[in-house]
């Protein structure tokens, strides 16, 4: 599939699914609560499982590994301090507090906007590195923006905005994570960007939003009960994630194998230039012989 066309289409229903949980809230009779409740810890383990087992192993593997730390900090404390001085995330465990209490709509509506092109940022930049990333990424976002979304949704209402406007506006800033991540895939293929250190600063950004705001928000569940199920639905949420990384490697992008073939043989060339030894062409040759046995 070209890869435009798998970024609009993952984009968009990532997008659409996100909205869901503040959808319900306007329109649903089980309780919302009971929705984020669950939603939130799944959302924990997703964002884990993206930074753990497909983001940061990919990034170490093309990347001095000094480097990549670095950069994983620097995107945590970076994300740190926007949040301290735009107040850019919605921290689920304060929709009801005075925090939010003082924020107009128009404030909120800039707030989800900004964090939606975030997210889209995000998406794009992983989409550069290759689809399956892109995938697993869009996956994680989504899940992360479906507790968010159930909060911003109520805001909204208790601000005293309409259901139908709310239903508008969210929509609209939801859609903002599409264009971003076009703009990010669409000019990122000019510009010459590490993609390990990508992959480093997008694992930073998901791991500051499970650190800070969403694992803090399962610690504050008073019910043990509650607090028990969300363990496991946690965890539910990192072996999803981890199965989709897998699955999204081995099928969705097919080709990914010979480009890292391709890049690991570019680098061999340039070692080899670097030390004044030919390159030994040789394995290429032994590769299309068997690939025209295979035929």
């Amino acid at each position: 599939m070209n890869e435009w066309i798998l970024l609009i289409i993952v984009t968009t229903a990532g997008s659409l699914i996100s909205l869901a949980g503040g959808i319900y809230l306007l329109y649903g009779k089980w309780g919302a609560a009971k929705l984020q409740r669950a939603a939130v810890p799944f959302a924990a383990g997703a964002l884990l499982a993206a930074a753990f087992l497909d983001l940061l192993p990919h990034a170490y593997m093309d990347g001095d590994p000094k480097h990549i730390s670095m950069v994983v900090l620097l995107a945590f404390l970076a994300f740190f301090v926007l949040e301290r001085t735009l107040n850019w995330f919605h921290h689920h465990h304060e929709d009801g507090g005075k925090l939010h209490g003082r924020r107009s709509p128009s404030l909120i509506v800039i707030g989800d906007t900004s964090h939606n092109f975030v997210d889209g940022l995000a998406i794009g930049a992983a989409f550069l590195v290759s689809p399956a990333t892109g995938v697993i990424t869009a996956i994680a976002v989504a899940a992360h923006e479906i507790p968010q979304e159930i909060g911003d949704f109520g805001l909204l209402l208790s601000k005293g905005v309409k259901k139908r406007n709310v239903l508008l506006i969210n929509i609209a800033s939801a859609l903002v994570t599409v264009v971003a991540a076009a703009l990010v895939f669409g000019f990122g293929g000019y510009v010459d960007l590490s993609q390990s250190m990508l992959l480093a600063a997008i694992a930073g950004f998901f791991l500051y939003i499970a650190a800070s705001d969403i694992i803090p928000t399962i610690h504050a569940e008073p019910k043990r009960r509650v607090a028990n199920l969300q363990t496991l639905v946690l965890l539910a949420g990192v072996v999803f994630v981890g199965l989709t990384t897998t699955v999204a490697h081995e099928y969705i992008s097919g080709h990914d194998s010979a480009r890292e073939h391709e890049h690991h043989d570019s680098h061999d060339r340039d070692r080899d230039q670097e030390n004044h030894e030919p390159y030994d062409h040789s394995h290429d040759r032994h590769e299309e012989k068997d690939h025209d046995h295979a035929h």
